[in-house]
C-alpha cells in the first residue's frame, strides 16, 4: 500500500493564491499532511500507487478555524436564552456549572462538539473552559487541533480556588502536553469583570515569558464598560493597555463595542479580534 492518498475533487480552493479556484485538482496528503496539490491527471502519472479518495461534485477548502470556543458548553445548549449576559452568567449558568461541571462533563461534552465542528469543515478550534485538560484529551481522541485555554477567574469552581489555583493547573496541563502536535496553548483570562489587576499583570508577564496567546472577552457589552468605568476609571481596552496586555499575542473576543479610537488602538498593538 502507498503511503500517499490522493483526494480529489471537482474545485480545490487554496488559501494561496488569493481568489483561486483550482478545476480537476487534487490535494495529495502523506504522512499526515498535504504534500501537494496539483492537476488530478498529474496527480495520477506522480503517484501511481496512492489510495484514491474521488469527490467529483464537491470543493475542498482548507479546514476552517473556530476563533473561540467554550467547546464543553454543547451540553447547555439552550439553556436560559436571550437574557442579558450577567443574568444570563449569574443566574443561570453559573449556577449550572456549579452543580455539573467536571472532568468527564468537558471531555463528553467538548467530544461532542469536536463531532459537530468536524461535520461542518472546522478542524481546528480555541477553547476557553474549566478542565482543560479533559477538553485536551477529547481534541487528541478526535485528531483535531486546538488551542486550549489556561482559563483564569477569581471565584472558585469545582476546577480551581482562585486565580493562582487556575494558572498553576493551566501551566501543568501546557508542560504535560506541550508536545503533542495537534495542542497549543493560550492565557485565558475570562473576562475584565472576572479578572483583577494583579491577575492580568501575572497573566501579561506569563505570556511574555512563555510567547502565548491571551485569549479574553473584551468590550463585549454596554455594561461591561459601563462597570469598568465605575470600578477601575477606564474601559476594559484602555485597562487591558495600562496593564501592558495589548501587542500581537492579545486575542480579544467579540469586540463588538469599540469607539473609532479604540478600534485605531488595536491595530496599532497588531491585536486580533475574534468578532
Amino acid at each position: 500500500m502507498s503511503d500517499e492518498t490522493l483526494v480529489t475533487a471537482r474545485w480545490v480552493i487554496p488559501v494561496l493564491p488569493r481568489d483561486a479556484v483550482l478545476e480537476h485538482h487534487a490535494v495529495v496528503i502523506a504522512q499526515g499532511a498535504i504534500a501537494d496539490v496539483l492537476p488530478t491527471n498529474a496527480a495520477f502519472e506522480r503517484y501511481p500507487a496512492a489510495q484514491v479518495v474521488d469527490l467529483p461534485d464537491h470543493v475542498i477548502i482548507p479546514g476552517l478555524i473556530n476563533l473561540h470556543t467554550h467547546a464543553a458548553m454543547t451540553l447547555m445548549r439552550g439553556m436560559a436564552d436571550d437574557l442579558p449576559l450577567m443574568t444570563w452568567l449569574r443566574d443561570h449558568i453559573w449556577p449550572a456549572e456549579s452543580r455539573v461541571a467536571s472532568a468527564g462533563f468537558v471531555r463528553d461534552g467538548t467530544m461532542l462538539a469536536c463531532a459537530e465542528m468536524l461535520r461542518g469543515g472546522v478542524t481546528c478550534f480555541n477553547d476557553m473552559y474549566f478542565f482543560p485538560e479533559a477538553a485536551a484529551q477529547a481534541v487528541l481522541q478526535a485528531r483535531m487541533r486546538a488551542a486550549i485555554g489556561m482559563i483564569a477567574v477569581e471565584f472558585p469552581s469545582a476546577y480551581a480556588s482562585d486565580a493562582t489555583d487556575y494558572l498553576t493547573k493551566g501551566m501543568a496541563v501546557r508542560d504535560s502536553l506541550r508536545d503533542e502536535s495537534l495542542l497549543s496553548f493560550c492565557l485565558a483570562p475570562h473576562a475584565s469583570y472576572t479578572v483583577s489587576d494583579a491577575t492580568f499583570e501575572r497573566i501579561a508577564i506569563y505570556a511574555a515569558e512563555l510567547d502565548v496567546p491571551v485569549h479574553t472577552h473584551l468590550h463585549e457589552t454596554h455594561d461591561e464598560i459601563r462597570d469598568s468605568l465605575a470600578s477601575h476609571g477606564a474601559r476594559p481596552l484602555q485597562r487591558l493597555k495600562n496593564l501592558g496586555l495589548l501587542g500581537p499575542n492579545l486575542i480579544a473576543v467579540h469586540a463588538v463595542h469599540l469607539t473609532p479610537e479604540e478600534i485605531v488602538l488595536l491595530a496599532a498593538h497588531g491585536c486580533h479580534v475574534a468578532h
